[in-house]
């Protein structure tokens, strides 16, 4: 059953599943994982007790520049706003960089753990809110820093440089673009490739997910405003009421992707936050709808936002309604992971895991900015990593039931093993792409 854990923190970092044995050790070893695994987890539950929202990771931003700057990285911070870079120099040869995101969610945590996050902020439109890593990014961070250990130690196995990145805002998709921005490709080494990990939801820990070519969606983000004319609700023939020409959007622009975009094509359309009226018997003068758009193609983008824009303008034509307003606030496009790095890499996975522990998934309609790193060309692979009890994980699927999502409340990781393994496959994928020092 999902539910509290009766864990202290300190039980948290001694008394963990019992680790995971992987095969092959392309990488960082179970031995290395053994010695770093109590530091690596405290990490973890710091930044789990500590989680700051996209556009505020000051704490955390700091946090993960002293910890790269322990590990013996050269490290810059303040990098589009809160952005981490850290270079391990380490002769000639590839530059690899390796990201990891910082930033957490407006999410209330009701997993009941005992390291479970009580932290509140304050969101973009100035709401107090909950505040939770539902997204696994703290386990990403203990990652960076475990591969930072790591490689630092162990120089005789590879060369080259190492680009460490903590990049902030993933979860509003401006990060990325904010940090390439402020030179992240030119006042430091421009990598051959880049590598990057995200926890799964569905996947047992101690094994990985790979999906070559699209990976993760486009995203765009519209603000929509419908506008009417307000007034007494006793008296609706004297007004124009936004509340329902926002209900007949609603309805109507699913039609955009039931009838308009070709079927073959993915394509998602939800509108997650409507606002409007203040009072029972108020009509009020306008709504405001949330949109996220997703897709893999740019002119299914295209197709959407353009619909969109037709159905709202002909509601307000149709109800001599004011001109409504459809403004894109955020947006990234798809991740592609490039397939040629993908074949390199994907033995040097299943060695490292197993081949029974890797599996090829398929694409998802969530999005993720870190496609944005295949500017200029860069080869880029975000690889899965599992992170769920392989207990919890066969319960579920006995009792039939799926597991909590990524973003919701009830999501929680298996910490130790899935450290444990995202340490030993990074640091394995590093290896194949910089080789030995002659």
């Amino acid at each position: 059953m999902l539910g509290p854990r009766p864990w202290s923190v300190a039980l948290l970092v001694l008394s963990l599943t019992p680790l995971i044995t992987l095969a092959g050790e392309p990488g960082a070893d179970d031995a290395w994982f053994r010695e770093h695994e109590k530091e690596l987890v405290s990490l973890y539950t710091h930044l789990h007790l500590h989680p700051e929202l996209s556009k505020q990771e000051a704490k955390t931003s700091e946090r993960i520049a002293e910890e790269l700057t322990k590990a013996g990285a050269e490290v810059t911070k303040g990098v589009g706003q809160y952005g981490v870079v850290g270079l391990i120099k380490n002769g000639e040869g590839p530059i690899v960089l390796i990201r990891s995101d910082l930033d957490a969610l407006p999410v209330k945590e009701e997993t009941g753990l005992s390291y479970a996050s009580k932290a509140t902020g304050v969101d973009a439109t100035g709401q107090d809110v909950s505040v939770m890593h539902a997204c696994g990014h703290d386990i990403h961070m203990t990652c960076l820093v475990g591969v930072a250990q790591w490689l630092a130690t162990h120089k005789d196995r590879w060369s080259g440089t190492a680009v460490l990145v903590g990049q902030p805002a993933e979860e509003m998709i401006s990060g990325a673009k904010a940090m390439l921005e402020d030179g992240l490709y030119t006042r430091f080494p421009k990598p051959n490739y880049a590598l990057a990990l995200h926890v799964t939801n569905d996947q047992a820990a101690g094994t990985l997910g790979y999906t070559s070519g699209p990976a993760l969606a486009g995203s765009t983000a519209l603000d929509v405003t419908i506008r009417g004319k307000g007034g007494h609700g006793a008296s609706p023939h004297s007004t124009v009421d936004p509340i329902v020409l926002a209900a007949l959007a609603i309805l109507d622009f699913q039609t955009i992707i039931s009838r308009e975009i070709n079927p073959i094509h993915p394509a998602v359309l939800t509108v997650g936050s409507i606002h409007g009226g203040s009072k029972h018997n108020i009509i009020s003068d306008e709504v405001r709808l949330q949109l996220t758009l997703r897709y893999y193609r740019d002119n299914v983008r295209e197709q959407l936002i353009e619909g969109i824009k037709r159905r709202v303008n002909a509601l307000a034509q149709s109800h001599q309604a004011p001109e409504p307003e459809v403004k894109q606030v955020e947006g990234t496009p798809p991740t592609v992971n490039t397939p040629e790095l993908v074949a390199r890499l994907k033995p040097v996975l299943a060695r490292t895991v197993g081949a029974a522990n890797l599996k090829e998934v398929d694409p998802m309609m969530g999005a993720e900015d870190f496609g944005l790193f295949s500017q200029d060309g860069v080869p880029i692979f975000m690889f899965r990593l599992g992170s769920i009890s392989q207990e919890r994980v066969r319960k579920a699927r006995a009792e039939g039931r799926r597991l909590p999502s990524l973003h919701s409340s009830l999501y929680y990781p298996e910490p130790g093993p899935t450290i444990q393994t995202g340490v030993k496959a990074m640091t394995a994928a590093v290896l194949e792409l910089m080789p030995p020092r002659p």
